[in-house]
């Protein structure tokens, strides 16, 4: 089954009671039982829930996994992730990843024991010199956020498995329109579903799909123990959106590659942070394991100034200043102060985010009139 045809019907199948061809949105807590333990697979939402178990298998089928297991945001699902591992155990971490992400390994489970190496791994083959014996995990994003670095996956997974270690792909940024971490190796793909998947800005909920038997089970435990589970409204509402990812995805990178040439001809841009240009330094790794680059961008303003970074960031009118990415509507971010925040200033510079560094979420508008909005705010 192709993409296209997955994103419609992968996971789901019209109500066998009522013949409805959306899932329901069963919005129950609990399932009645003919007598103590004979029941229809369902004991307790927080366990199991038919919509959720719907999206569950869409998500799988989009990133050719064996199982999907959401949660309520991403974060939550990193959570559970770093959960498999116990005091004393190293996570060998791409440096330049979200704030959120690096706030949770430092500011939550570093104080328990937990052992976080950040490294640039720009060069897949540097990766194995962090590895000590204590290695669990490798995590990595790719494209990064909110550099835009591309990490080759498939030569990560080969020193993981080297390694016993899990290795775990963050495909947030690309979406299994552009990418599949799993086919190239990877033991677990981990999503935002909050971005693109759902990409309507309506939901925040997250996922991880993998193929391991014995891991999914781990997982669900803590899914469940944990209580970090999405509802069936917001289930239903990402259902709906995975039904145009194929569609959007594509006008995003078509609307992306235009308006990422668009600032790398501009007199007044520094640089542009796209690794669909043949100057971005793993441009090759990236026509190697994605379809398509993407809507991601980000840039840099000749005048480094503070002030003219703000100016721009505060007069477009189709790029909205806002947290997120992934939407049908372009936004405009600025990650020092906001996605980025929680990373300290010191480490950011080390990895070459600037305060001044501005990042776009190319949404599917015409690209002729958010090149406009661009040429507004650049140019005054």
């Amino acid at each position: 089954m192709k993409f296209g045809t997955k994103t419609v019907h992968a996971g789901v199948s019209p109500d066998p009671t009522t013949g409805a061809i959306m899932t329901p949105i069963y919005q129950t807590s609990t399932y009645v039982q003919a007598s103590p333990g004979d029941h229809k697979g369902y004991e307790y939402s927080r366990t199991h829930n038919p919509t959720r178990n719907a999206l569950e298998q869409s998500l799988a089928a989009l990133e050719n996994g064996k199982h999907g297991i959401c949660f309520a945001s991403g974060l939550a699902a990193t959570d559970s992730l770093i959960k498999l591992l116990k005091p004393g155990d190293e996570v060998v971490s791409c440096n330049d990843l979200y704030g959120g992400t690096y706030r949770i390994f430092t500011k939550v489970f570093a104080p328990l024991g937990i052992k976080f190496r950040f490294v640039d791994m720009a060069d897949a083959s540097s990766v194995e010199k962090y590895i000590t014996p204590n290695t669990r995990m490798i995590w990595v994003e790719t494209p990064t956020n909110p550099l835009m670095n591309v990490i080759d996956i498939q030569a990560v997974s080969e020193i993981s498995k080297v390694h016993n270690c899990l290795f775990v792909v963050d495909n947030t940024f690309a979406s299994p329109y552009l990418q599949n971490p799993l086919n190239l190796g990877a033991d677990v793909v981990l999503h935002s579903l909050t971005k693109y998947i759902n990409g309507h800005s309506d939901v925040v909920m997250g996922a991880v799909i993998l193929n391991d038997d014995e891991l999914d089970q781990q997982i669900r435990f803590l899914q469940n123990s944990c209580g970090g589970v999405p509802g069936p409204q917001d289930s239903f509402l990402t259902l709906r959106g995975i039904k145009t990812l194929h569609l959007r995805m594509q006008r995003h990178a078509e609307n992306g590659a235009k308006i990422a040439h668009f600032l790398n001809d501009h007199p007044a841009i520094e640089r542009v942070y796209w690794p669909g240009l043949e100057s971005h330094p793993n441009h090759e790794v990236a026509k190697k394991q994605m379809r398509d680059f993407g809507g991601m961008i980000s840039f840099t303003l000749k005048d480094d100034r503070m002030e003219t970074a703000i100016k721009v960031l505060s007069s477009t009118h189709l790029f909205s200043l806002a947290e997120s990415l992934g939407g049908v509507e372009s936004l405009i971010n600025h990650p020092a102060s906001m996605t980025h925040g929680s990373i300290p200033r010191e480490e950011r510079l080390k990895i070459g985010l600037k305060d001044t560094l501005i990042r776009l979420s190319v949404g599917i508008e015409d690209v002729e009139d958010l090149i406009e909005d661009l040429v507004k705010a650049i140019e005054g």
